[in-house]
């Protein structure tokens, strides 16, 4: 990664994480880590059910030197990869990590903010079971996305056009 896209990435998850635990109706901890060690920043929380629950952002593609042109697109996941080591730590005694749900979206750093509160209500509609109440997402998703009731991994329009772009046109 460009160190302008390590700044960006950075920063959108400082802000993200920091409006994501201000926005959730329980605790959240942030804990922060070098995404180059491999060691994901994370935010987790505690559902209704007892189970630890985390979300992690970071790049799912980025400009680098020998691609300087590639687009920077990010990767929000809910309880899925991550650092399990860091996650595992996170959990108290007897406490399970929630396995019941994932979620996976890849989009343009510009849509992360747009998504907050739609993730906010997304994930507390998984917590009480009343995920038809989920509204649409701000920002159009993919067309080979499942409806926002049963889709795990998905991306926005824009993200998918700008990946499609760069497979479509590569560097040679």
């Amino acid at each position: 990664m460009t160190p302008e896209s390590i700044r960006i990435l950075s920063q959108l998850r400082q802000e993200f994480y920091s409006l994501f635990a201000t926005a959730m109706e329980v605790p959240v901890k942030i804990t922060n880590r070098n995404s180059h060690s491999n060691n994901l920043s994370i935010a987790s929380w505690i559902d209704a059910q007892q189970r630890l629950n985390y979300m992690c952002v970071y790049a799912h593609t980025a400009p680098d030197e020998l691609v300087p042109d590639r687009p920077l697109t990010l990767r929000l996941v809910v309880n899925k990869g991550g650092d399990m080591v860091a996650i595992t730590r996170q959990k108290k005694s007897g406490q399970e990590i929630n396995q019941s749900w994932y979620f996976e979206l890849i989009l343009l750093p510009e849509e992360i903010l747009d998504f907050l509160p739609w993730i906010v209500i997304l994930i507390q509609s998984y917590d009480t079971s009343s995920t038809a109440l989920v509204p649409e997402p701000p920002h159009p998703l993919d067309s080979r996305s499942s409806t926002t009731q049963s889709f795990r991994n998905t991306r926005t329009q824009k993200a998918s056009n700008k990946l499609s772009q760069q497979i479509l046109n590569p560097i040679l």
